[in-house]
């Protein structure tokens, strides 16, 4: 993050060249529809580890979000997975992005995203455990039913915790006015049939454990922009006196699987004012240019950024750029 006081600067996020990041860990096969990302991370200090969640993916009519996995490190860059768990075990439909945290309790929850095969909704349950390693599907609980929200489906949580407020970030698939029909959910992804946006609600619970659905929070700008289709919020940093918000922007329903990432800033979390109204803050030089599911630790005097990049032959890998900030 950068001030510069004499200039009348403030709160500027320190930002990266995605081209020079380091492979963390490359797709099942290469081409289009070979995925790993949608990255969670945390540093636990009391542990000094990095914790590294993320899904792999195959191409649809292959197997979607088909494992999910989480790795350890001790330097944010070179990690080991501890904890690995199929698709199977939430339903057998799609995993995708979790938010993982260590809460106030001590206890590590995950906060995963998968479609449910009663409806072919996406859902998010909630897993607890001591350690990120013990993590047990079968334990898993329910925290937010897109059904009570009263919205198609939600997911891809991200977490944060303000004055002892679990605050939650979810990409959520609005009802059209004129309602919703059978045909939201036989593909069994919402997002994906053009009928509905991908926006962004918010969720609050002051224990992690019991959430409260408080509403929409950042949705696609009515003109036709880059953004027009997709505003999924991926990340926030502290830069005092604000916060950079980055998010996941698409057009249209054509770049459900392949967004990229913009920028706003805000003060409270409920209006926001873009940083990147025209084009994207940041793109991969490759195939489609997607570049999403970033998360960002600040760590000392670094942010360490994990995202998902495009390659070359159309597949997606996980990466992390590691930069100075103060």
């Amino acid at each position: 993050m950068m001030n510069i006081e004499h200039k009348r600067w403030f709160g500027l996020a320190t930002l990266f060249k995605p081209e020079d990041g380091i492979t963390i860990y490359e797709p099942p096969a290469n081409g289009e529809g070979y995925w790993i990302g949608a990255p969670g991370a945390i540093y636990d200090d009391e542990k000094d580890m990095f914790y590294l969640y993320y899904r792999r993916r195959k191409p649809r009519g292959q197997g979607r979000g088909y494992e999910c996995g989480i790795s350890e490190s001790k330097d944010g860059i070179n990690f080991s997975e501890i904890w690995k768990v199929s698709k199977d075990l939430f339903g057998g439909i799609s995993v995708e992005r979790s938010a993982i945290v260590k809460c106030l309790d001590g206890k590590y929850r995950l906060y995963i995203s998968y479609v449910d095969p009663k409806d072919n909704k996406w859902k998010i349950d909630m897993i607890s455990a001591d350690s990120p390693k013990d993590f047990d599907p079968n334990t898993r609980r329910l925290v937010v039913d897109p059904n009570e929200c009263g919205v198609e489906g939600v997911k891809d949580p991200y977490v944060m915790v303000f004055g002892g407020v679990y605050y939650m970030f979810i990409s959520y698939a609005p009802t059209p006015k004129i309602g919703s029909d059978d045909s939201f959910h036989k593909t069994a992804d919402v997002f994906n049939t053009g009928k509905t946006s991908s926006n962004t609600g918010l969720a609050l619970s002051s224990d992690g454990i019991e959430w409260k659905w408080v509403g929409d929070v950042m949705s696609p700008p009515s003109d036709e922009n880059w953004n027009a289709y997709a505003t999924r919020v991926s990340c926030a940093i502290y830069t005092p006196p604000i916060f950079n918000v980055f998010y996941d922007g698409g057009s249209s329903v054509g770049e459900n699987y392949e967004e990229k990432t913009g920028l706003a800033i805000t003060f409270d979390f409920k209006s926001y004012h873009h940083v990147s109204e025209k084009s994207p803050i940041l793109t991969s030089p490759h195939s489609t240019g997607s570049l999403r599911y970033m998360d960002a630790i600040k760590f000392k005097s670094q942010i360490f950024y994990y995202y998902e990049y495009a390659r070359a032959d159309g597949s997606h890998e996980l990466r992390v750029n590691r930069v100075d900030c103060c």
